[in-house]
């Protein structure tokens, strides 16, 4: 399989909503497109690894200093510390992390997406790519 990671981008509609593009040894790369600030959590048995496609990207810490993001920027946040991701303007990121991870740890808003929904595009292309 072949993907195009601005191809990728444009086919993502709502903000705060990842897309599974790959599966890489348990890890799942994911795509998103961040603007305005999300919500308040941690990941208690993962890291999350932020790499900044475009735009910029503030990550806030309650215990630290924030980690101020540009394009080509990458930013790991240590499982278990609490974190909120934050863009002012349109921000594209690309994420590595475990296929179990959920995108707003255990912390349930409306955004919510199940790792199913943010992989439920690779299921359509898959039976299209059968059907042909």
């Amino acid at each position: 399989m072949i993907s195009n990671i601005e191809r990728e981008f444009e086919a993502i509609a709502d903000t705060w909503s990842p897309r599974v593009v790959a599966d890489v040894n348990g890890q799942c790369v994911k795509l998103a497109k961040l603007k305005g600030e999300f919500v308040w959590h941690d990941h208690a048995d993962e890291d999350e690894l932020f790499f900044v496609v475009k735009g910029e990207l503030t990550i806030r810490y309650r215990d630290r200093e924030d980690a101020v993001l540009s394009a080509g920027d990458l930013h790991v946040v240590p499982k278990g510390v609490q974190h909120n991701p934050i863009a002012q303007d349109e921000c594209w990121v690309m994420l590595f992390e475990p296929a179990e991870t959920k995108h707003t740890g255990d912390v349930i808003v409306e955004g919510t997406k199940s790792a199913a929904q943010q992989r439920a595009h690779l299921q359509t292309e898959t039976l299209q790519s059968n059907d042909a």
